[in-house]
């Protein structure tokens, strides 16, 4: 079986466990003040796209695209690429189905899953290219960092803003500009930056030609 089909199947199982998962929360009210609820539910959906993507990580190989001709970094950097989009897509549809569980407001499920999507992208890629730069320890330890900065940005968000009289999302500009984007811009920055600089790394290791015997 292909890599990418392992991954596949590995994804889609957590998918379903995060499904299920969701089906409970339809027993909780979160009420016309959404803040504890909705940054508790942020936070395990960070834990399970942080979870997510280190059962991912044994499929980041330079094994994808073995017929494509490509450099051991090409595929390296696609395998890497495609285990964030799987995790990042897993993501996305369990906060649908969680937020629609817990009934947020319309606006709030769309901050919820804007926020989900944004964190747990650059947390895969703190997490493949830290484990190829670093370690394995050192890079769920960064992802888990930057993930919790992150939700720290949107409780400052909200702290300030706070919701509208029904729980719906505030949307300020001046707030999302100061309060909220410099963090996600830093944390994407550096997200990417792990993941071209551990891929190489990965990817200098494959090439080196072994010492002749």
């Amino acid at each position: 079986m292909a890599p990418i089909e392992r991954a596949l199947i590995r994804a889609t199982a957590w998918l379903v466990l995060g499904l299920l998962a969701s089906v409970p929360l339809l027993l909780i009210n979160v009420g016309d003040d959404p803040m504890v609820g909705f940054l508790v539910h942020l936070g395990f959906l960070v834990l399970f796209g942080l979870g997510l993507t280190v059962a991912l990580l044994p499929f980041t190989g330079a094994d994808w695209f073995t017929e494509s001709g490509w450099s051991a970094n090409r595929r390296l950097a696609g395998s890497g690429i495609g285990v964030i989009v799987l995790a990042t897509g897993v993501i996305g549809l369990v906060t649908l189905t969680s937020s629609g569980a817990l009934r947020y407001d319309p606006s709030i499920q769309f901050l919820q899953l804007l926020s989900a999507l944004d964190i747990g992208w650059v947390v895969a890629a703190f997490v493949g290219g830290g484990t190829r730069l670093w370690s394995r320890t050192a890079a769920i330890t960064a992802g888990a960092i930057v993930g919790a900065v992150c939700v720290w940005s949107i409780w400052n968000y909200l702290n300030a803003v706070g919701f509208g009289p029904n729980g719906e999302w505030i949307v300020s500009g001046s707030d999302l500009m100061t309060r909220v984007l410099p963090y996600d811009m830093a944390a994407a920055a550096l997200g990417v930056a792990i993941f071209i600089v551990g891929t190489r790394k990965a990817a200098q290791a494959i090439e080196q030609p072994r010492p002749q015997s």
